[in-house]
């Protein structure tokens, strides 16, 4: 099992299960989640090979499906589910697999078609830095400057960073995921559709869900309708986060 956390009281509507992308955890989701909680429960996790949650050696998105399925059942049968990026893509495949489980969902800045860009650079980059040597994150992050010049996905990869384990370590299984690499850029052949409520919202300037994809989208989510948040990229929840908890209440709430 995942390892969930849930923030805020159940109400009438189903909790909402908020899905992290390729190298988060939950934690990049805490003030959101904490914010959001104020109307619904709130359910996070870790997916799996991430923060947590058990290392497994595969990575297909009809096992992350089948994990987020579970996380459902153990907390009432149903839920609305937001994901990004991989998240986005495990609770598509989600809601094709179980649409029982699914009533509303939110997808963030990903569709479902496969990537040609990998983030395999990120993992070389995280292996040439020995974590166990790292007594403090700035440590870390002087190793990793002259290897990832952006500082914020710097900072977003070193949440990953466990300085309090004996000796440190990255809570991320790189050799599986550097092994599914493909899996997680790509989108397998699926079948059927869910005819629930889908949303599909994208950072403004973001190139991950172009209009050619819609016909794809309609196809597999037939009631999905698009949207975009202004001064966001893909990283549209922390570029502009007023923003898209707003359209995100608005949606999962309406």
């Amino acid at each position: 099992m995942l390892i969930t956390h849930s923030i805020g009281d159940d109400t009438a509507a189903p909790p909402v299960l908020i899905v992290h992308g390729l190298f988060g955890s939950a934690r990049n989701w805490g003030v959101i989640a904490k914010r959001m909680s104020a109307q619904r429960r709130i359910l996070t996790v870790d997916m799996r090979n991430h923060g947590e949650s058990p290392w497994h050696t595969s990575h297909s998105y009809a096992d992350l499906a089948s994990d987020l399925a579970e996380v459902i059942a153990a907390h009432g049968g149903a839920a609305d589910v937001l994901g990004h990026s991989m998240g986005g893509k495990a609770a598509m495949m989600l809601a094709l697999q179980s649409p029982e489980l699914v009533r509303r969902l939110m997808v963030a800045d990903i569709a479902p078609v496969s990537y040609r860009h990998s983030q395999s650079h990120l993992i070389a980059a995280l292996r040439r830095v020995p974590p166990d040597a790292m007594a403090r994150r700035s440590e870390a992050d002087a190793a990793l400057t002259p290897l990832i010049e952006e500082a914020g996905v710097r900072a977003f990869l070193l949440q990953s960073l466990d300085t309090k384990a004996e000796p440190p370590k990255w809570r991320l299984n790189l050799d599986v995921l550097e092994a599914e690499m493909d899996k997680i850029t790509g989108w397998p052949e699926v079948s059927g559709t869910f005819e629930g409520p889908v949303f599909m919202l994208s950072g403004a300037a973001s190139d991950y869900v172009l209009p050619e994809h819609r016909e794809t989208i309609k196809a597999l989510f037939p009631q999905a309708r698009f949207a975009k948040i202004p001064k966001a990229g893909h990283w549209l929840h922390a570029e502009n986060p007023r923003a898209f908890q707003a359209a995100a209440e608005a949606f999962l709430n309406g």
